[in-house]
């Protein structure tokens, strides 16, 4: 089904939307999103293993704690402002007059 827009003299032909690409990116986006907060929460997991192991006196090295516990602040920051950036792009597209 070819629809044509017409005006200023100039016709635009305009393809239909294929369902399925549609599909195939949200579920694209939904799976990075998915992987992204798993990693950001196996990170803060290590943290918190790193942080129990210094406290029961089994920590090798304090050195490895603190690089634990903050791979997994950077990563909780990295993620947060993942979510700022698509609330501002949300933000954005709303604000748009059709």
């Amino acid at each position: 089904m070819n629809m044509q827009i017409t005006g200023a003299g100039a016709s635009l032909p305009l393809r239909p939307t294929d369902p399925s690409s549609v599909s195939t990116a949200k579920n694209g986006f939904a799976d990075i999103i998915k992987s992204t907060i798993e990693q950001v929460n196996q990170s803060q997991n290590s943290g918190e293993q790193a942080i129990e192991q210094l406290n029961t006196g089994k920590a090798e090295s304090l050195h490895e704690v603190m690089i634990a516990v903050e791979e997994a602040d950077i990563s909780l920051k990295m993620l947060v402002q993942m979510r700022n950036k698509a609330l501002q792009a949300y933000e954005e597209v709303m604000r748009m007059q059709i």
